[in-house]
């Protein structure tokens, strides 16, 4: 039970601390492009407008991307002090592209926020635009970098297990860095977080047209975040799939589980669009579905099936098998590293030890394990389908809520009577916190999809942490949660008082609340 404690408590302080940090992150992804967009109209009309927007919506973008930075860092620190064994395992692997997102990614986009904020005055037009280029391809590029490393977590291609130094160690680069995975989650992440700004530029204008405040600017701000959020709300529908269906056997499982789709069907197999899973009988009470949908979406073909949870299951307990022989193999080469039968047999077992090693999460040694055991290991390889099957079907609900938003705002900025609409403009402004929303839903379905794995198929969880005490992790997690609180309350502080004052607050003296010195 203490160790089921030490893992949840563990698992639970990455989460709120990632959590936390993914509020600020999408934002910084998509408005730094907005701000691309802005500044590219000014230095191509020579418009003053366009510079105000630029630098009125970069106050909020710098705001964001400070304290972004501040939860970030406390992440990585993580990984060394609660999850050590894990950093211990893979830490040559996952190491890498973090480390080349610090050095490339985070210097690049940290230099250029710097000379964004101050060169208006030293650069020419063109100079600055190029500075907020290369600030938004830094920007992205970090999560790139990030998603890569996570991709790896997720299908973990180009690393061999090593058995003299007993540990994983990268084989192949380029493997690593063109992962499939890793290249949907990019794609899909970056798009949510245009959406995130795009909503965040949308509403806020829409406040500023109810109130009849800096129409102008307003008017100009909306049009650009509708067609920017428009085009971004559809990449994320059209990309979403990709970054969670038929890419390796992680997937599979995490998709069987989104679906609650307890046993294969013929295909192409239908979606359930609502059910009541039931866990402890393996099935769903009752569904509503719909035919063939599941199939088309998941496999892109009408002849092939998708694995369902049972026949999943059961090809786990084949490789928990194979993997248990694999340990016990490796347990002798230790003991004789000369044991050339040893080697053998480890070689012939070795892509299942990661399902061995999941055994050692019920039974520390291969000799304590009983059937009992091993149906516990392979009942775990499953994560729990209800959390699954509701988190993906609130976050999808939402980004058809933003969807038909983003249609609606299109349309009409097209015909520039948005702001007439005041229906509109209130439904802009009551959709505000929504793609956040989706965000961290996406997060989740994502990362707790994964369980009971930190690296799928390699590295089970209950072998990732360090040794740590509860006392330990109850002192952290409250403090983490209680300097993070502060952080986000300093955070919608600094954003609403800015907000309010619109860009007014850049003291130009062309717009509403000016502050006093200004004239």
């Amino acid at each position: 039970m203490a160790v089921d404690q030490l893992v949840e408590l563990s698992r639970l302080q990455f989460a709120v601390t990632a959590l936390y940090h993914f509020l600020f992150v999408p934002l910084t992804l998509g408005l730094v492009w907005i701000l691309v967009v802005m500044e590219s109209v000014y230095v191509m009309t020579g418009k003053t407008i366009y510079r105000d927007m630029t630098r009125f919506w970069g106050k909020l973008f710098g705001i964001n991307f400070a304290l972004g930075v501040t939860t970030g860092i406390t992440m990585e620190f993580q990984f060394g002090t609660n999850w050590a064994y894990y950093s211990h395992y893979v830490g040559d692997v996952f190491g890498a592209p973090l480390a080349i997102e610090g050095m490339m990614a985070f210097f690049l986009e940290s230099t250029f926020v710097g000379v964004f904020f101050f060169g208006w005055d030293r650069l020419s037009r063109p100079k600055h635009l190029m500075v907020t280029l290369l600030m938004a391809v830094g920007t992205n590029l970090s999560a790139l970098w990030i998603l890569i490393a996570n991709g790896w977590m997720q299908n973990p291609v180009g690393a061999e297990f090593n058995y003299v130094t007993m540990r994983m160690e990268l084989v192949n680069f380029w493997a690593v860095l063109f992962n499939p995975d890793a290249q949907a989650k990019f794609v899909h992440t970056v798009s949510a977080g245009y959406v995130t700004a795009s909503t965040f530029v949308l509403s806020i204008s829409a406040w500023y047209l109810l109130k009849g405040q800096d129409v102008e600017f307003a008017k100009r701000s909306f049009r650009i975040a509708a067609a920017f959020g428009m085009a971004s709300v559809l990449s994320v529908i059209v990309l979403g799939d990709e970054s969670g269906y038929t890419v390796g056997e992680a997937q599979q499982t995490k998709m069987a589980a989104m679906e609650a789709m307890w046993n294969t069907e013929p295909a192409p197999a239908s979606f359930n669009l609502i059910a009541s899973p039931d866990e402890a009988r393996s099935r769903n009470d009752w569904a509503v579905e719909i035919p063939w949908v599941m199939g088309l979406i998941g496999t892109r073909s009408t002849t092939q099936v998708i694995p369902g949870i049972n026949q999943i299951k059961e090809k786990n307990r084949n490789r928990i098998l194979s993997g248990m022989t694999a340990v016990q193999a490796l347990e002798e080469m230790k003991a004789d590293p000369h044991d050339a039968a040893a080697r053998a047999t480890f070689e012939q077992h070795k892509a299942d030890l990661g399902f061995g090693l999941l055994l050692k999460s019920f039974a520390p040694k291969m000799s304590d394990v009983t059937p009992e055991v091993i149906q516990k290991a392979v009942d775990s390889t499953v994560p729990h389908v209800a959390p699954m099957f509701w988190g993906f079907r609130a976050m999808v609900a939402l980004a058809a809520a933003l969807l038909a938003l983003y249609v609606t705002a299109f349309i009409n900025t097209l015909r520039s009577r948005c702001d007439r609409m005041r229906w509109l403009l209130k439904w802009a402004l009551v959709m505000l916190p929504v793609p956040w929303l989706a965000c961290e839903l996406g997060w989740f379905v994502a990362e707790y999809g994964r369980q009971p794995w930190t690296i799928y198929g390699v590295l089970p969880t209950r072998l990732s942490m360090s040794n740590l005490t509860v006392t330990d992790l109850y002192g952290s997690l409250t403090g983490f949660v209680l300097f993070y609180t502060v952080l986000l309350v300093i955070e919608m502080f600094l954003m609403v008082k800015f907000a309010r004052l619109g860009p007014g607050s850049l003291g130009t003296g062309r717009y509403l609340n000016e502050p006093v010195h200004a004239h």
